[in-house]
């Protein structure tokens, strides 16, 4: 595999979390107030499974075997279904800073899932750079927190919890999958199965969507978790898996938290502080350590 195709899958999954840590308040902004959590989810889904079906048309689709429907199908629901409809309703009634902490958990169950499917090898170097992201994350999202954003609420927690598994469980499961279609084909079938799937949950929040109500501002904010949370970061995402280990794609989600940071202090809602800059030491440590580039070539 050369360099290059690795630079750019690099590249993908940096953009993506890149568009995740400024979804945490983006969304926060639009829900509950002007959409209800599964309302907001089934907009995602079925505006995303359009673009990919008029997508897959214009461009020719690939014929999917039968067998592989089915694991697609498999991915929707973790993916997709249990993924964004916890999340968001976690989201919902938790804070961005404890959802924040609770998925930092997700590079550790993608490492677990991984070993016992894929059979990948767990080096104590990757154990290393997942400890050393963790830190520095949580020193990030604990830096800026106030007592009652620690507090939470115990169940949104528990709801980003699962989502975070849930995710973990797709990426392993759609990896093999990207190996042998097109991300556009597997995108195309897994958001086809996963607007079925959240259609019931979804479709009463969808229906009462006060659509006049909402000004440039609110247009921008769902535009931003529509087209950029789902279309553009699953595709950055899905496209990252044909050239990465789920492990080392999960493992950028530390970095989130940090673009969070970032953007917060380019809109003057925060300043630098030394604290930020040794936790981003840590987490780009800890990201580079995690990479099956460096843990392979120490291995040998």
């Amino acid at each position: 595999m050369s360099n290059n195709s690795k630079i750019g899958a690099h590249l993908a999954v940096l953009s993506a979390n890149l568009i995740y840590g400024a979804n945490y308040s983006v969304a926060k902004e639009v829900m509950p107030a002007y959409i209800q959590p599964f309302g907001f989810i089934m907009l995602r889904v079925l505006f995303t499974a359009l673009l990919f079906v008029i997508t897959d048309l214009v461009i020719g689709g690939e014929k999917v075997e039968l067998r592989d429907r089915w694991r697609l199908f498999l991915c929707a629901v973790f993916g997709v279904a249990i993924n964004q409809l916890l999340f968001f309703k976690g989201l919902d009634i938790t804070t961005p800073i404890s959802a924040a902490l609770m998925m930092t958990s997700n590079p550790i169950m993608v490492l677990i899932a991984a070993a016992i499917i894929l059979k990948d090898r767990i080096t104590s170097i990757r154990i290393i750079g997942i400890v050393l992201g963790i830190t520095g994350a949580c020193s990030l999202i604990l830096s800026r927190a106030s007592d009652s954003e620690l507090a939470g609420h115990a169940l949104g927690d528990v709801f980003i919890l699962i989502n975070s598994l849930s995710f973990a469980v797709f990426l392993i499961m759609v990896k093999p999958l990207m190996s042998k279609y097109s991300t556009v084909t597997v995108m195309k079938w897994v958001f086809m199965f996963g607007s079925m799937l959240v259609f019931p949950f979804g479709w009463s929040e969808f229906n009462i969507i006060p659509w006049h109500t909402f000004d440039g501002r609110i247009w921008a904010m769902v535009a931003f978790v529509v087209i950029g949370t789902t279309t553009l970061a699953y595709v950055f995402n899905t496209y990252a898996l044909k050239k990465l280990s789920p492990s080392e794609v999960s493992v950028y989600i530390y970095l989130q938290p940090l673009f969070a940071v970032m953007f917060a202090i380019m809109f003057g809602k925060d300043t630098l502080q030394t604290s930020y800059l040794v936790a981003a030491a840590l987490i780009f440590t800890g990201v580079f350590l995690a990479s099956d580039r460096f843990s392979v070539n120490k291995s040998k």
